[in-house]
């Protein structure tokens, strides 16, 4: 929907209003999260920022049906490969082919097109390494809320209201038009983000961050099915297989990680 939308910023930001508002109502009747989730929960925040930034700017220069499997498959690539790097934790033989077609998956749709899009390329791993940042500190902050419903309240809150103020101020003069005429999408739109990621943090709070991340991301095929055919971008079956490739890289990797 954002990427189809005539103006893409208000529309993501109709998208978090959503949120802001479920985030007020819930927040009033369930208990504050925890001193010690605070600290995360406003880094996820600051990052959602940024993930907001390089995602419009990816759908603006690139294809729905490239970029976005590319960033969602890149997120948990990511993850285990800092694991490795970084904690020294040894790669399974199942990560390491994981790993492998998922890469492969995603490197053919990053050459999928008449010429290779640098910058929609660039912007799109941006937007995977904002979504693996969010999702490792949201996933670690809201098991230590002691209030799962109250983090995920307060965190639709802190994104919703920066996203409302930057397209008050950027867009002011065709807000009340843009609400007038496309407010069904924006509430439809607002209430599947909303329930899925509240889905997907719930989902953290009691098992293994990876192989929900990994799960979420198997979204690629779908993104690359609407963006072949419904926005007719074209390249249908080489990206849509790639995003199949991706998609099984993701799920194993997630269960490499349990």
């Amino acid at each position: 929907m954002v990427k189809s939308s005539d103006d893409r910023l208000l529309m993501l930001a109709s998208i978090r209003v959503v949120g802001l508002v479920a985030g007020i109502l819930v927040a009033s009747i369930v208990p504050l999260p925890s001193i010690d989730s605070i600290p995360f929960l406003l880094s996820a925040a600051a990052i959602h920022y940024a993930y907001y930034a390089l995602m419009l700017n990816s759908y603006r220069v690139g294809d729905m049906s490239q970029v976005y499997p590319i960033a969602r498959g890149i997120a948990p690539l990511l993850v285990v490969i800092l694991g490795a790097v970084l904690v020294g934790e040894v790669l399974s033989y199942l990560s390491t082919l994981a790993i492998c077609i998922l890469s492969t998956g995603i490197f053919v749709l990053a050459i999928s097109g008449h010429a290779i899009n640098r910058r929609a390329i660039v912007f799109a791993v941006g937007t995977g390494v904002a979504i693996a940042g969010y999702s490792f500190l949201s996933g670690l902050g809201v098991r230590k809320s002691e209030s799962i419903f109250g983090y995920i309240a307060w965190l639709e809150i802190a994104t919703g209201v920066g996203m409302a103020s930057v397209a008050y101020f950027r867009r002011r003069n065709i807000v009340l038009e843009f609400v007038r005429t496309q407010w069904r999408m924006g509430l439809v739109a607002g209430l599947l983000s909303v329930a899925g990621y509240a889905i997907a943090l719930w989902a953290m709070s009691m098992v293994a961050i990876a192989p929900v991340v990994a799960l979420r991301e198997t979204s690629v095929v779908f993104a690359a099915i609407i963006g072949s055919f419904f926005l007719g971008e074209g390249f249908a079956v080489r990206r849509i297989a790639a995003a199949v490739a991706v998609a099984i890289g993701v799920v194993l990797l997630g269960v490499s990680a349990q």
